[in-house]
């Protein structure tokens, strides 16, 4: 069998988040789908590849090891597939309860399929190598001799003829368990989904290493440093530091919490109610309910609350967001020209890779922030991927993509991280990509 993560069009409905990332990659309570997904293909014995939007095809290879499918089903390729698929939408949500469901599908020995009764998408598929063969065998037979080289003999890619099919099996709810099957819509589901799961999900990983308890409740991996005079409560759920992570003293931490390898945690921090840091990030100041993707800094005081940071930012000193309206009411967000109800009472903000903020920032409730766009003052409105924000000082003004890039390249420097082509190659195309949030924005300079 071969395990096959796919996105489909609302992938783009994950924006900022996903922009430069496939949408099995995000983080959510220390988890990622991607991470589930590897486990069941080597549990299985199966093969592990992707199918996601072109832009990222190389990232996938290079960061995780995934091929793409091939485009057509001439290609010899898909004579590995005989023994099946299980396509798994990208989008589902990296839950303890998700990861059980998937082992189910897999060891279901029919085809079938699990919709989204919200909005009839795809979630999970199980194909066999018998219904695989003939809809390969039925898609060549069909062959259109009009086709482009490009589109090979049926005149479409394989992958879509697979889903289309997929999507008229029945369904297998029953055998799976459906019900424990949750998806990312809206960016607002991430950190929804992290504050419930958080506990669930850190008692899962104690389970898959092999940790030191250095108190009650508090796991560590090597070469792990706390610092004098932390105050530690774990009655809400485990607190694990993986290898190398630097915790300095005067700390509050309040499980459950996790932190990724050679995270660094600054003196008098505050962090509670379920926060989730990547490898190599700094974090300072207090965190509450926030998730923080891998080589962020939030080194400064200021305040973060029921938020989701990318990749590659920067939050400048004092920079603040807030997370609860002045009327205690319910969060509505603005998703492009689509106004949301999150049914969300405490939710900050979203803040694409390579963003940052100047000293003092200011960002109000539940604002969407793109990629590679620098805030100064309040802000009081989405922003763009790309810009200059400083609205305050009456100036919204382009980031060329060029600045960008060395802008990339000092900082992975910093990191000792070698910038490689297809790293600048995605600062160009994720600008190609929002060009339509810049379009909408008239005062951009």
């Amino acid at each position: 069998m071969t395990i096959i993560a796919f996105e489909d069009s609302k992938a783009s409905d994950l924006h900022p988040i996903t922009i430069g990332r496939p949408a099995y990659a995000i983080t959510c309570a220390g988890l990622r789908l991607v991470d589930w997904l590897t486990r069941l293909s080597e549990s299985t014995g199966s093969g592990l590849r992707g199918q996601i939007r072109p832009h990222l095809k190389l990232i996938q290879k290079l960061d995780f090891e995934i091929e793409s499918l091939p485009p057509t089903f001439d290609d010899e390729d898909w004579n590995d597939y005989e023994d099946g698929l299980l396509l798994v939408n990208a989008r589902l949500s990296p839950t303890v309860s998700v990861g059980e469901a998937l082992l189910q599908a897999a060891k279901h020995g029919q085809s079938g399929v699990i919709i989204d009764q919200q909005d009839q998408s795809i979630l999970v598929a199980r194909v066999t190598g018998k219904d695989l063969h003939a809809i390969r065998q039925a898609a060549m037979a069909n062959a259109n001799p009009d086709a482009s080289p490009d589109a090979g003999t049926t005149g479409r890619d394989a992958f879509e003829v697979v889903l289309e099919a997929a999507a008229k099996f029945s369904p297998i709810g029953e055998a799976v368990n459906s019900k424990q099957i949750g998806v990312f819509r809206w960016p607002h589901d991430v950190v929804k989904c992290h504050m419930t799961q958080m506990e669930s999900s850190m008692n899962h990983r104690l389970t898959l290493a092999d940790y030191t308890e250095t108190s009650d409740g508090v796991f560590v991996g090597k070469n792990v440093k706390i610092g004098q005079y932390a105050v530690i409560n774990t009655d809400d759920g485990p607190i694990i530091f993986e290898d190398n992570c630097s915790i300095g003293p005067f700390c509050y931490l309040s499980g459950p919490i996790y932190a990724g390898a050679n995270a660094r945690v600054i003196e008098h921090s505050a962090l509670k109610d379920g926060v989730a840091l990547g490898h190599t990030t700094k974090t300072g100041g207090e965190v509450e309910a926030s998730v923080i993707e891998p080589y962020t800094n939030k080194q400064h005081h200021g305040f973060l609350g029921h938020s989701y940071l990318g990749s590659w930012i920067n939050l400048g000193a004092g920079t603040c967001n807030s997370d609860l309206k002045n009327t205690y009411g319910k969060i509505n967000i603005n998703y492009g020209d689509e106004k949301v109800a999150t049914d969300m009472q405490f939710l900050g903000c979203f803040i694409g890779d390579y963003s940052k903020t100047a000293i003092n920032t200011s960002i109000f409730t539940g604002k969407v922030i793109g990629v590679c766009s620098m805030m100064y003052g309040f802000v009081t409105s989405n922003v763009p991927s790309y810009v200059n924000y400083a609205r305050l000082f009456g100036q919204t003004s382009l980031l060329p993509t060029d600045v960008m890039i060395n802008t990339q390249k000092r900082m992975f420097a910093r990191r000792k991280v070698q910038q490689r082509e297809c790293d600048m190659q995605l600062i160009r195309d994720m600008y190609q990509i929002t060009a339509a949030e810049r379009s909408a924005e008239p005062d951009i300079l």
